[in-house]
């Protein structure tokens, strides 16, 4: 038991570690808005994450498994998604660049909005759900109760999740008035709004 949850606690820090949609907008929030509206952002994604490891124990992201429509319609939403964010970044490059020297993207954004973010963008993510529905039965072992084991596991992870992204958090916050000279903010922004588009692009390809 203890060898089986060492080795899900190691892998679940392996998979955070690994950069994508979800760490742009936090790290994006974080930089451009504050630690607070990060924060936010992290605790949607995590609501995410658990939503999907309480989908996996319950057997329902098994339907993105059986069924190509299922997968194909939460595919392009979450594409569709992650491509209005970046365009989002890129027009706000834009307004920075202009003669105007605040622009809305750097107005207070309400936590709620940022915890949204944080959600959509991981929840309509399909590989999330196919990964969570093969990876967390891995790790339950022989003769224990399936689903109590799952949703044990799904909140271990959203805490492995929340201890790697708060010092990413309280650095961004640290840096952060560098971060936001406009100069350096336009560049951010262009570079988050195309990593958010690329990304968006690719999931909506991949079959």
């Amino acid at each position: 038991m203890l060898t089986s949850l060492a080795a899900f606690v190691g892998a679940a820090f392996l998979i955070a570690m690994v950069p994508g949609p979800s760490t742009v907008v936090i790290l994006r929030r974080a930089v451009v808005n504050g630690r607070r509206t990060g924060m936010a952002a992290v605790l949607g994604n995590e609501c995410g994450v658990l939503l999907w490891g309480l989908a996996a124990a319950c057997g329902l992201s098994v339907l993105l498994l059986a069924s190509q429509v299922a997968y194909d319609v939460i595919r392009i939403t979450g594409a569709a998604v992650l491509v209005w964010m970046g365009a989002r970044a890129l027009w706000q490059a834009r307004r920075v660049a202009g003669p105007v020297g605040e622009s809305a993207e750097t107005a207070p954004v309400s936590y709620r909005r940022a915890f949204w973010q944080g959600l959509v963008t991981n929840f309509a993510n399909p590989k999330a759900g196919l990964f969570a529905v093969s990876f967390l039965p891995q790790f339950v072992p022989d003769g224990a109760p399936v689903l109590p084991t799952l949703f044990a596991l799904s909140v271990i992870w959203v805490v492995v999740d929340l201890i790697w992204y708060l010092p990413l958090i309280a650095l961004a916050g640290r840096v952060g008035g560098v971060l936001r000279r406009q100069s350096v903010r336009r560049r951010m922004e262009q570079i988050s709004g195309a990593v958010l588009v690329g990304l968006g692009v690719r999931l909506a390809v991949d079959s």
